[in-house]
């Protein structure tokens, strides 16, 4: 009887292309969509107790730099209305099941996964408006809130490449093939490590001290 080990390297070491593509892809994307839950139940819970007490001290307000309390009491941390975190909680438990689903083998419709891109892509441009307004404006990080907008990266350039490999996204037949010759070659991939080495490389030049303080 084979190892668990034995048995995890051989799902993702199919030796069917895409198949093995897709667990990769459905696996980050749950993976993704799990630590971002986490973190806005987190985050939603800190906000009631902000609500409740407005002086309270949040297990995630390190110092002056990181700072839950100093992000959650700007007006950005409702932009809607209501917690952005409750945000979190009711789209994430989506893409939990799509992912579970995808691993299981189940083909979406064309139309539900171009929903589903025009969704995160929203999504995905949300949480780096919230960042943008975190690192200059507000001048604290919410470390929960940075694992959102990690894992954001992640599930977003995981479903894009599905998409672009599945032709689900009703492009013309030139960007259509240009994205996947870069799908093919893995430039996506490229593109994400590059991007959350860029945020990471930000943080740290801005505010690396405040590690230490």
């Amino acid at each position: 009887m084979p190892s668990m080990y034995a048995r995890i390297k051989e799902f993702f070491t199919h030796e069917e292309k895409t198949v093995r593509d897709n667990r990769w892809i459905f696996t980050s994307m749950l993976v993704g969509a799990i630590l971002s839950l986490i973190a806005a139940f987190v985050l939603s819970l800190e906000a009631i107790e902000l609500a409740k007490n407005p002086d309270a001290k949040l297990s995630c307000s390190i110092n002056a730099v990181f700072n839950c309390a100093t992000v959650a009491k700007h007006p950005s941390a409702e932009m809607l209305g209501f917690p952005n975190s409750f945000i979190g909680m009711m789209a994430e438990p989506v893409v939990i099941t799509v992912a579970i689903a995808g691993l299981a083998g189940i083909r979406f419709q064309r139309g539900f996964m171009f929903a589903a891109q025009i969704g995160y892509t929203l999504g995905l441009i949300y949480a780096y408006v919230l960042f943008y307004i975190s690192f200059f404006i507000i001048e604290a990080l919410c470390p929960w809130c940075l694992l959102v907008t990690l894992t954001t990266t992640m599930v977003w350039f995981a479903l894009t490449r599905y998409n672009i490999r599945e032709n689900n996204l009703f492009l013309a037949k030139n960007p259509q093939q240009n994205l996947e010759r870069i799908v093919t070659k893995d430039y996506d991939k490229l593109a994400m490590f590059a991007l959350i080495f860029v945020l990471i490389v930000a943080i740290l030049v801005k505010y690396g001290n405040g590690f230490f303080v």
